[in-house]
């Protein structure tokens, strides 16, 4: 079964439906490649994946192991490269706030736990990875 459901709106939009849930997001290409830019374009949302990827993955460890994270926030640049244009850098910095009273390696295991992501391990090798966490 299809995971979504896109239709080609023209002048380089597209609306695309989550199936499950019918939640609706537009794609357009940027304005460096002959977009609008009024919305996320698609190598926008490659390089969003990491980045919530990572945070969800981070999520659903501290849900398994009992304990709540109390806020995380997150900045994601993609930086793209020409001959072939394509994706060359992600970098997501990513700020997480532990509650008190955690081990004291939790740091450790949750920056491990970041790196195998699905989205990580299914990006090609030859896009970089730049990935920053920090605690509080």
């Amino acid at each position: 079964m299809a995971t979504a459901s896109t239709k080609y709106l023209g002048q380089l939009r597209c609306s695309n439906i989550h199936l499950q849930s019918g939640t609706e997001i537009f794609t357009d290409a940027p304005t460096d490649n002959k977009g609008m830019g009024s919305a996320f374009s698609p190598t926008d949302l490659c390089a969003l994946s990491l980045t919530t990827c990572i945070i969800t993955t981070i999520g659903i460890y501290a849900q398994t192991k009992g304990f709540k994270i109390t806020e995380i926030t997150a900045d994601t640049t993609k930086h793209m490269a020409s001959d072939p244009r394509r994706i060359s850098k992600i970098s997501s910095h990513i700020h997480i706030n532990l509650p008190t009273g955690l081990p004291e390696n939790i740091q450790e295991i949750l920056i491990r736990v970041a790196n195998t992501c699905p989205v990580a391990r299914s990006l090609h090798p030859d896009i970089e990875k730049d990935l920053v966490i920090t605690f509080s």
